[in-house]
């Protein structure tokens, strides 16, 4: 199933040569970890990101903002991915449920970031900056749209509900879930506006600190609620 599911990947240009490698080692971890639901999650994720990405794939490109044609490389997979990966690998070491629900809020942090991100910049020439509410071009880091933000909710609750649909954890988490998925989005986009923009991180580090805020506040809700 890695494999298949890597080479496939590989094949429409979702991922680079080495974004494959780092792809299948997620996928393994989360598979062997958590299970098929899991599994089935991070295709949705991949599905979701791609079809984003291909979406105003021109305008992107005349913004300077548009993916590489060869796909995402293992040091971006890395950084939307490792997290889930971890928790996954965490719960099947200490079979805490809550870290499932940070499995899944971690995911959907990935796909709302991202969605938010490649829809906005598809959709609008222009976004305003998360930290000031001054326009800046679309494609800024740390600028944020209606439709993007919009777009990234959807994504998270979409993510999210494949999760409790393959029967990762109870529909009573979906908050919790959604909820610290969209804290990682805005955490992102105000990392992007401050750190990265102060040239302190790149955006492989912010999007991991974004992931990482959306398992840790799913953690917590999830520990709460039970």
């Amino acid at each position: 199933m890695t494999v298949s599911f890597t080479g496939l990947a590989r094949l429409v240009r979702g991922v680079s040569y080495s974004g494959a490698i780092a792809g299948a080692v997620i996928c393994f971890v989360l598979l062997a970890s958590a299970g098929p639901g899991a599994f089935v999650a991070l295709v949705s994720v991949f599905i979701l990101t791609w079809i984003s990405t291909r979406l105003g794939y021109g305008r992107k490109q005349n913004l300077g903002t548009a993916q590489n044609r060869e796909g995402r490389t293992a040091s971006q997979v890395l950084a939307n991915l490792s997290i889930s990966a971890g928790c996954a690998a965490c719960f099947a070491i200490t079979g805490n449920a809550a870290l499932l629900v940070a499995t899944a809020a971690a995911l959907s942090e990935a796909a709302a970031d991202t969605v938010s991100s490649e829809l906005g910049q598809a959709g609008s020439a222009r976004a305003r900056l998360i930290t000031s509410w001054k326009v800046v071009p679309a494609g800024t880091d740390g600028g944020v749209s209606i439709a993007g933000t919009l777009s990234g909710i959807g994504a998270a609750v979409l993510v999210t509900l494949v999760c409790v649909g393959v029967g990762m954890f109870p529909l009573k988490q979906t908050a919790a879930s959604v909820m610290a998925a969209l804290f990682g989005m805005i955490a992102d986009s105000y990392l992007g506006a401050t750190v990265e923009r102060g040239k302190l991180l790149n955006n492989n580090g912010v999007n991991f600190l974004g992931t990482l805020a959306a398992a840790g506040g799913a953690l917590l809700l999830a520990m709460n609620g039970s």
